[in-house]
């Protein structure tokens, strides 16, 4: 017998397409419907069995019960590894990892093993695997748990990498994650969970992995962004609109692999770019989107790059310091307008 909807889920019930939910309800509904359409889909971690931290599994072992969803001990080099041998037997696990933070342990797993399988066994298998990891700051959290380590995943040859910016994202993004037969790894913005709201896919709907999004058009400056970071962009953009400045806001949605099409062309027709994200500034993924650019649109910038990202140190637990170092609206308008400027 399925147990009455939480308080927050019964808020997603209703025609999908037309519901109006928060990002967390989003992930939660693409769980849902991608073990109903699938036995194989199996959901673990820590605490999922009670919903996880943030509610994004309640329910789920309710229905599904515990051999379907089921917590693990406090290891994730263990969640991780066994994800990759459910895989590869032919289910089809999604790992929770807590907060982004907490994968540092997992990356032995992750590099030496994950993303190489179907290079090892020449295309004879592949490991169909789905990481969901919480990241970012925004709501003062302790020590490791606002991390962006986006960059350090992407860097790991095999695995994709996800962030969606929009409940509709974050849904199809998902439900795509889960049909891929190559690992994926997806980043959810803790600030964004509850903050944003809007309408689900139809039920099995995916958002092709790989497309870019485009968040607001404009002629006369590109802003890169993903995740937590595009509506601070939008925000931004709103700002250098009251000053006569189009800017175009691209979601890039999909870090690896990346829209390079959707990026040429934006980037070609304004001559401007702004680059924003909340990791470390220094070895970021913004540091590839820059490399990207200069090597093949050279010709058509008309300034030279920026980046706004976070500083170059840990992020600050608990303190006021966390508004200084993740990039706000402010700060993102200072860089259109420096970028105007040159």
């Amino acid at each position: 017998m399925t147990a009455l909807p939480h308080a927050e889920e019964r808020g997603a019930q209703g025609e999908q397409g037309t519901r109006n939910v928060t990002m967390v309800q989003a992930v939660q509904a693409a769980l849902r419907d991608a073990m109903r359409a699938d036995e194989r889909v199996l959901l673990f971690g820590e605490d999922v069995g009670m919903g996880g931290v943030f509610r994004a599994s309640d329910g789920l072992q309710a229905e599904f019960g515990e051999e379907r969803v089921f917590d693990t001990p406090l290891s994730e080099a263990g969640i991780v590894g066994m994800g990759i041998g459910l895989a590869l037997a032919g289910m089809r696990p999604v790992a929770e990892i807590q907060f982004a933070g907490f994968l540092y342990p997992a990356l032995e797993q992750m590099g030496v093993q994950l993303g190489r399988y179907r290079q090892r066994s020449q295309g004879r298998y592949t490991v169909p695997m789905v990481i969901r990891a919480p990241y970012g700051g925004g709501i003062h959290s302790p020590e490791l748990h606002s991390e962006s380590p986006e960059g350090l995943v992407a860097a790991l040859p095999g695995i994709k990498v996800v962030v969606p910016s929009t409940p509709a994202d974050a849904y199809g993004l998902l439900r795509a994650a889960v049909q891929d037969p190559d690992p994926v790894v997806m980043f959810e913005s803790i600030k964004l969970y509850r903050s944003v709201r809007g309408d689900l896919p139809g039920d099995g709907e995916t958002v092709p992995i790989g497309q870019a999004r485009l968040a607001r058009r404009g002629d006369d400056c590109t802003v890169l962004c993903y995740g937590g970071m595009v509506e601070v962009c939008e925000r931004a953009a709103d700002a250098a609109h009251t000053a006569g400045i189009r800017v175009e806001v691209l979601d890039l949605r999909s870090l690896v692999p990346l829209d390079l099409d959707a990026i040429a062309l934006s980037v070609t027709r304004t001559g401007r770019v702004v680059i924003v994200h909340e990791a470390a500034r220094r070895m970021g993924f913004g540091a590839e989107l820059a490399a990207q650019i200069a090597e093949r649109h050279h010709a058509h910038l008309l300034a030279p790059i920026v980046r706004v990202a976070g500083w170059d140190a840990p992020y600050p637990p608990f303190t006021s310091a966390e508004a200084a170092y993740r990039p706000d609206a402010r700060r993102v308008a200072l860089a259109i307008r420096r970028v105007m400027e040159s």
